[in-house]
């Protein structure tokens, strides 16, 4: 039996079981120690452009003004009743005062000021604690104060932390207790799916090993990685749905191909194993390579939690393809026939070649004008409301309402103005400071402008307050006209500021990453396919699905449909990350779905030179891998669909619309219908492409 790379991996991995099995134990309980600490050295902060002039004037305003930038926090003192000179009002700003300042995290408390920072009824008050550490040092100060300054308030007096510090302890508590609930929601129904799929119990445990490893390797590798850089706490969410989705989708591929090889009793188990990865491992392979180069675009984002995020999905990726790749043919030749045990009555063990997905392959084939016209009408009408989308920030829509940050927001905007709680900070040279306060009180956005303060460095800092909300696009506005019109030597900074540039750098560096994954996608599926019509018609149709689910994504949150069964408020935008974030891990997706089925097609296509069998073929022996793993994923996110907050809806939508639409309209009917408009030119390749692509056959 002749062998490629991957069958002699399997082979020597079969051969050398324990070893191997071995190796995994101690670098899961190496990795597994550090694992329980990964959550706490996980970063909150990092939602910026680190290349941005806010950043540049927040490290200017932390070290030359005490540390009043927007990392500060923020506590508002509010009573109905009593006003700042009352006594038990005094006392619970005395109290907030000496919290703040015992924190090491902590470099300077500004206390209230009548005409600065107390309101002019006199019923709320600011104090404000200049930050001493990173970003990420402030989130967690705000993990850590918020609950004690609330304590503090006394009967007709209430405390509320709030800053854009507040904002993310809040905005992260909220998410990860959701996140937290849709994954416990979903693992029932994951489990019921897979014993489904494959039909035998022992069979539906494999992608839980492959996932609980994933998992468990990732959390301690980003404790590691944390050490040394700012890692967001969302890198471990995104790890643990990749992992599931992936250990999902590779042992259902590969036990499907287990279970073909041992059918009949014509191979040892060991040997099966081997022709198993000889031939589907290459389609695994191709398709961890496929999401790795996805979620590798995301790095030109120049912000630390996007950086962060990708990181902990390509961790993912990486100790899953690698278990299955050497452990899982393990396994599989240890349990040889063993893996059908616990087998459904109604379960034909083996079956590879499913006859209903034969039959429909047929059906397309001979009349492959009306379901490719209505799959293609239907995604085009879905993905058409996308050219009216429009992204933003999030605004503090996002917080639940109850929670702190958000209270003292909205007590702030009461008291002070719509745009206080995103007041800008203009940093400048002491010779500059006049100027760079007249020009900021002369701008129509700004609602009002505090006088020049003297820091250090010979700098100077112009606190700005705009007429409007942080997350209206007419701040924007007033910030880049603020950047056109002062001294050269000014910056412009504040949460806000930050925001904003965030923002501009995900709108200009979308068509970049979303022109990179789509070439280097098609430069994969080109070397695996060896046909360049196959690659560009794999790529297309995952971008029609992609369009498809943000068009849908548009109705629902930036127009509002749903949102009162969904129960979200709509901010009338799509959180700006959705775009390029979201369409790396869609593209991931489908790409995966992609590569089993056109691996199978172009398997029977070699073995046949018949384009006929071979696009038939393909869908009989993946259609109902792809189906499965779709049902799995497609379950899952739309858990988080039902999650409070509104980031994870936005999550769960969009990419379990696209896994649905992905999975039932392109790579089961218009995927299908191409092929067969296609025909044989469907495989053609120029002969100086033959001499320059290295060979790759998926038969054995």
């Amino acid at each position: 039996m002749t062998l490629g790379p991957l069958g002699r991996l399997g082979d020597w991995s079969a051969r050398h079981g324990r070893p191997v099995a071995v190796a995994w134990v101690v670098l899961l309980l190496g990795l597994g120690a550090l694992a329980p600490r990964a959550e706490h050295a996980l970063s909150g902060a990092g939602w910026e452009d680190s290349t941005s002039e806010s950043v540049q004037a927040r490290e200017l305003v932390q070290r030359d003004f005490a540390g009043n930038s927007g990392a500060a926090l923020t506590v508002v003192v509010h009573s109905p009743d009593l006003t700042a000179s009352d006594p038990a009002f005094r006392a619970a700003v005395a109290d907030a005062e000496a919290l703040l300042r015992a924190d090491e995290r902590v470099a300077s408390v500004a206390g209230p000021r009548p005409g600065v920072s107390i309101s002019r009824d006199g019923h709320t008050a600011l104090v404000v604690a200049g930050a001493a550490g990173s970003t990420t040092d402030m989130v967690r100060a705000a993990d850590d104060l918020k609950g004690p300054i609330a304590d503090v308030g006394r009967e007709g007096v209430t405390l509320s932390l709030t800053g854009s510090s507040g904002m993310w302890s809040d905005f992260n508590t909220a998410n990860k207790e959701a996140m937290l609930r849709s994954e416990i929601m979903s693992w029932p129904v994951t489990l019921g799916i897979l014993v489904l799929a494959f039909g035998a119990l022992v069979a539906a445990g494999l992608p839980l090993l492959l996932t609980i490893l994933g998992l468990v390797a990732t959390a301690g590798s980003l404790f590691l990685v944390a050490q040394a850089f700012d890692v967001s706490i969302w890198a471990m969410n995104f790890a643990l749905m990749f992992a599931l989705a992936l250990g999902i989708d590779y042992a259902l591929f590969l036990v499907a191909r287990f279970r073909a090889a041992l059918l009949g009793g014509r191979m040892s188990p060991r040997d099966a194993a081997a022709v198993t990865m000889d031939t589907a491992g290459k389609a695994v392979l191709f398709s961890g390579l496929t999401v790795l180069i996805s979620l590798s675009a995301v790095m030109l984002v120049p912000s630390p939690a996007f950086r962060s995020m990708a990181l902990g999905i390509m961790l993912a990726v990486v100790f899953v393809l690698a278990a299955t790749l050497t452990l899982l043919p393990v396994v599989l030749a240890r349990l040889g026939e063993r893996v059908n045990r616990g087998a459904l009555p109604w379960v034909h063990r083996g079956g590879h070649r499913s006859p209903r997905f034969a039959r429909w392959a047929e059906r397309l084939w001979r009349r492959p004008a009306g379901a490719g016209a209505a799959a293609l009408v239907l995604l085009l009408l879905l993905a058409a409301p996308v050219l009216g989308l429009r992204t933003g920030m999030p605004s503090i829509a996002v917080v639940p309402p109850d929670d702190p940050s958000r209270v003292g927001y909205e007590r702030v905007q009461a008291a002070f103005g719509p745009g206080a709680p995103g007041t800008l900070q203009i940093v400048a040279p002491a010779a500059d400071a006049a100027r760079a306060r007249a020009v900021a009180a002369a701008d129509p956005g700004i609602a009002s402008v505090a006088p020049v303060q003297p820091g250090g460095g010979g700098l100077a800092m112009v606190q700005a307050t705009p007429r409007d909300d942080p997350s209206d696009p007419a701040v924007g506005d007033a910030i880049d006209r603020l950047r056109a019109d002062l001294p050269s030597a000014a910056l412009v900074g504040g949460p806000a500021a930050e925001n904003h540039d965030l923002e501009q750098a995900l709108a200009s560096r979308t068509p970049l990453v979303i022109g990179l994954v789509m070439g280097l996608g098609f430069l994969l599926l080109l070397v695996a396919l060896q046909a360049p019509l196959v690659a560009a018609i794999g790529v297309l149709t995952s971008l029609l699905s992609t369009a498809a689910a943000f068009g849908v994504a548009r109705m629902i949150f930036q127009e509002g449909w749903l949102a009162g069964v969904l129960g979200f408020e709509s901010q009338g935008f799509l959180d700006a990350w959705g775009p390029v974030f979201f369409f790396a891990m869609i593209f991931a997706i489908s790409m995966d779905y992609t590569v089993f089925l056109l691996s199978s097609v172009k398997e029977h296509w070699d073995r046949s030179g018949d384009a006929r069998e071979a696009t038939v073929g393909g869908v009989a022996h993946t259609g109902r891998v792809i189906l499965a793993a779709a049902a799995v994923m497609v379950a899952v996110f739309f858990t988080f669909a039902l999650s409070g907050p509104l980031p994870p809806k936005e999550m769960g939508i969009i990419l379990g619309v696209a896994v649905l639409l992905d999975a039932l309209l392109v790579r089961l009917l218009l995927l299908p219908v191409l092929l067969r408009v296609a025909g044989r030119a469907a495989w053609w390749r120029p002969t100086w492409l033959g001499r320059v692509l290295p060979e790759v056959r998926f038969g054995h």
